[in-house]
């Protein structure tokens, strides 16, 4: 039975509209070809939290089942909870810059 260690699909969605709306930015002004390589940078960030968190439910089960170690487990657990930890920072960077650039005068 596995277990369900983190849910990034709110994650998942935040990064997806984040990168909707820099497409929508960038298709209103000039021809930006940075933004379709944000959009698969943060793509990729979103996947990484994924699969940790997938690898990190395999070790638990297999743990469980006393097919690994509670160290493996233990590993797992902790690079799937930094890696949702370091995703959560970037975006609320993002967040950050894009409210301070929405504070801006024109």
């Amino acid at each position: 039975m596995p277990f369900e260690v983190y849910g990034t699909t709110a994650v998942g969605n935040a990064v997806t509209s984040l990168t909707r709306g820099a497409k929508g930015i960038a298709g209103a002004g000039a021809v930006t070809p940075g933004v379709d390589d944000f959009a698969s940078k943060l793509g990729n960030l979103v996947g990484n939290v994924e699969q940790a968190s997938a690898d990190a439910n395999v070790a638990v089960t297999n743990m469980v089942e006393q097919n690994a170690d509670v160290h493996e487990a233990m590993i797992a657990l902790q690079r799937a909870e930094m890696t949702l930890q370091l995703t959560v920072q970037i975006r609320n960077k993002l967040v950050q810059a894009y409210q301070d650039i929405m504070r801006m005068p024109v």
